[in-house]
């Protein structure tokens, strides 16, 4: 139970029904099941996995007392009242995990009965897992070529405007009496380029760069708990509610820091100077998926509190740390393939027994592992090449930039001679 990672515990009373008494202690949620753990003795009086359960209701104990009940399969009725914060705080984030389990894992009430997994599927899970990783750099480095594509195009935009301002210098700096002044070839009025320009700023506005969503229970204050969803872009970060509602939106430069108290609690903040801070605290099964993505982006602003720092350590054999640590685990399961000639030498008949023993990765996962080692290798080129070519537009893009800053220069201070 050491090892069991708990998303939350609050404080709460659970009813006896044998006893017909109410017990002080607390309610700890993990990723797949609900403990209650008694004040007295420190043992557990409930645990279940929430594969269990039937449903979650919002009651009233003795029509006044509000309480939370939780029905499984085989009709046991649980009730948990005095839950602190409040009743609905407990509620969102229980019936959230739930929600997820039974989405992700449909047959996790029979997982003691069903076939063990073997090493060959924890690998071939391991390395889809990391595939899943690449696809969403990939994702956002094809949206950082895009803004990069973005700011090339506004600067020969600029460029171009640049020039239409020195024919106009020119013709100022020019007397009305001298003979040889020119007139300008006809030039779009500033209100088409304005209205260019605009249009093109609209349209890279649009591209909103979704990498991922998952549902969150996100809260701002103690006691104001909601679900909805979180939405990261490549330009930021978006809370919306369960009617998918803006709630807000965090510009990626606002984002002052994000703090990741266990894999599956993270909050935000963006200071202010003389008025409160806006801050969301958002919890999520699906959030293991969700911090590398933020911690890629928000590389320099996120960080990992303790609990988040214990879970990312070598000892820890979580589902969560295994999304974040995909090589390290996939090594220890190929040193698991691999013979050990001094267990096998110790043995009678070592060698026979390497022979007729069944081999634990199968020629199917063998197969399947060599494709996503495949795709792999494909992302890995094409992300080499796209970031050649971010490489070499950043180089024309700082280019023009120290052109135009130099031409800027030159005739500010020819309108300065003008006036």
């Amino acid at each position: 139970m050491n090892r069991d990672i708990y998303v939350h515990t609050w404080p709460c009373s659970y009813y006896l029904e044998l006893e017909k008494r109410w017990v002080p202690g607390k309610l700890l949620l993990t990723s797949c099941s609900v403990r209650f753990m008694t004040d007295k003795t420190g043992g557990f009086l409930v645990d279940f996995p929430l594969a269990n359960i039937v449903e979650i209701k919002k009651e009233a104990s003795h029509f006044i007392f509000g309480a939370v009940t939780i029905l499984e399969k085989d009709h046991v009725k649980h009730w948990f009242s005095s839950l602190q914060p409040s009743r609905n705080v407990v509620f969102h984030v229980i019936e959230h995990f739930w929600r997820e389990v039974l989405l992700s894992q449909p047959g996790a009430a029979g997982g003691a009965s069903s076939s063990p997994v073997t090493k060959g599927k924890q690998l071939t899970g391991l390395m889809a897992c990391s595939q899943k990783r690449l696809e969403d750099a990939a994702r956002v480095l094809h949206f950082q070529g895009e803004q990069l594509d973005s700011i090339a195009s506004g600067l020969d935009r600029m460029a171009s405007d640049l020039d239409v301002a020195d024919r106009l210098l020119t013709e100022l700096e020019s007397p009305s009496w001298w003979p040889f002044s020119f007139k300008f070839w006809k030039m779009p009025s500033d209100t088409e380029l304005r209205e260019g320009s605009s249009m093109a700023s609209s349209k890279a506005l649009g591209k909103e760069g979704v990498v991922i969503r998952i549902p969150v229970i996100f809260q701002r204050t103690e006691s104001h708990v909601k679900p909805g969803r979180l939405t990261i872009l490549v330009s930021g970060l978006e809370i919306h509610d369960s009617d998918s509602s803006l709630i807000h939106r965090f510009e990626r430069e606002d984002v002052d820091d994000i703090k990741v108290h266990t894999c599956y609690e993270v909050s935000i903040r963006q200071r202010f100077i003389g008025k409160p801070d806006i801050a969301f605290h958002l919890i999520s099964a699906r959030m293991p998926e969700a911090i590398p993505i933020l911690e890629m982006q928000f590389s320099k602003k996120i960080k990992f509190l303790e609990d988040a720092m214990m879970l990312r350590s070598p000892g820890a054999s979580s589902p969560a740390e295994k999304s974040h640590s995909v090589w390290p685990a996939a090594a220890g399961l190929m040193d698991c393939v691999r013979p050990r000639e001094s267990s096998s030498e110790s043995q009678e008949g070592g060698p026979l027994q390497l022979q007729t023993r069944e081999p634990l990765i199968s020629e199917e996962d063998t197969q399947e592992l060599r494709q996503i080692l495949g795709r792999l290798k494909g992302l890995a080129l094409e992300a080499k090449a796209e970031l050649e070519r971010q490489d070499e537009a950043l180089d024309g893009i700082a280019t023009a930039v120290d052109q135009t800053t130099l031409t800027i220069d030159k005739h500010t201070r020819r309108v300065r001679k003008l006036t």
